[in-house]
């Protein structure tokens, strides 16, 4: 499909539930959806990618205590903002309800694997996330991810997350 997708920090507030100091996606750059647009399923959706930014700033909470002399962004903060950006694979196919997406489902965190860290990420640096669907089977959605500080690879995981109605609209 040839239809792509970039987002700013209000259409990204939209979408996502988090809000400051945990919303971790500054700018979607591109979502690359396949298949029919119509059907929000997920059904054939492997191989939808999306590539989102996060800037990282000393102004960070996180850098008051990791570490005070040696400003670190914490992996865990770094495997978040791919989780985020992972969760706009499925924004072409509900962008004209939004609302109702945000209102009525939660995409939830249920795994990682294969983890790795393999240069830290400090003040200044611009976090460049790339994930790709890589399985869908029902709610369960696995993505492969990697992050990257200009052309080197920071960290890479795989993701899994669970479409899941809100239960607070579960009567």
């Amino acid at each position: 499909m040839s239809a792509t997708y970039a987002l700013g920090v209000d259409q990204i507030r939209e979408f996502l539930p988090h809000r400051a100091p945990f919303l971790l996606v500054d700018r979607v750059l591109e979502i690359h959806p396949i298949g029919d647009l119509t059907d929000a399923s997920s059904q054939n959706k492997a191989g939808i990618r999306v590539v989102a930014i996060k800037n990282v700033t000393y102004n960070e909470p996180c850098f008051q205590g990791h570490f005070p002399n040696f400003s670190i962004f914490p992996g865990v903060l770094i495997l978040e903002a791919m989780a985020q950006t992972a969760s706009f694979s499925i924004y072409p196919y509900l962008i004209k309800d939004i609302s109702r997406l945000a209102k009525d489902f939660k995409c939830i965190l249920v795994g990682i694997s294969d983890a790795r860290f393999r240069h830290p990420v400090v003040p200044g640096d611009r976090l460049r996330i790339e994930t790709v669907v890589t399985k869908c089977r029902g709610r369960l959605w696995v993505f492969e991810c990697k992050a990257f500080v200009e052309d080197t690879i920071v960290a890479e995981a795989e993701v899994k997350a669970n479409l899941m109605p809100n239960p607070e609209m579960a009567v």
